[in-house]
C-alpha cells in the first residue's frame, strides 16, 4: 500500500475540519457585523443563544475534535508499524465518509436519529480499525525500534 493511499483519507478528514472551521468563522463574523452577536454581551453572560444554524456549525466543528482524533492518532501508528493494507485503507474511507455524512446531517436537518446512526457507524468502524491494528501488531513478529 502506498503512503499516498493511506494518507489521502486523512487529508479529506482534515479538509472537512478546515471547511467547518472556515464556515464557522465566516458565520460568526457575519453575526458580529450585523450586531446579532457582541463580545460585551458574551463576556457578561448576557448573550442570547446563537441562531440554530450557527450552533449546528459550531457543534459539527467541535465534534471533529472528539472521535476523529482517535482516527488521526491511529494512522501514523499503522504507518510506523507497517500494518497498512487495502483493508485498512477501505476502513479509513468508510470512517471518513461516515464523518462527512455526520457533519452533513449535523449542519442541515440535524435529525437526531440520522446523526446518531452516522455516529454509530463511524464509531464501529473506528473500533474495528483499532482492533484490526492491535491483532495484526501483536500477532506479528516483534518490531525493533
Amino acid at each position: 500500500m502506498t503512503l499516498q493511499a493511506v494518507l489521502l483519507p486523512v487529508f479529506v478528514q482534515f479538509g472537512l475540519m478546515t471547511f467547518l472551521l472556515l464556515w464557522m468563522v465566516a458565520d460568526r463574523q457575519k453575526l458580529f457585523k450585523s450586531g446579532a452577536l457582541r463580545f460585551k454581551d458574551i463576556a457578561l453572560g448576557q448573550q442570547e443563544p446563537l441562531p440554530l444554524l450557527s450552533r449546528q456549525i459550531g457543534n459539527a466543528y467541535n465534534n471533529q475534535f472528539q472521535m476523529p482524533v482517535l482516527f488521526l492518532a491511529l494512522v501514523p501508528l499503522v504507518i510506523l508499524a507497517r500494518k497498512a493494507d487495502l483493508t485498512f485503507v477501505v476502513l479509513e474511507w468508510c470512517f471518513v465518509v461516515s464523518r462527512l455524512m455526520h457533519a452533513y446531517v449535523h449542519t442541515t436537518s440535524n435529525h437526531g436519529t440520522s446523526r446518531g446512526n452516522w455516529f454509530a457507524v463511524g464509531s464501529s468502524i473506528l473500533l474495528l480499525m483499532w482492533a484490526f491494528f492491535a491483532v495484526r501488531l501483536f500477532l506479528s513478529p516483534p518490531i525493533e525500534i
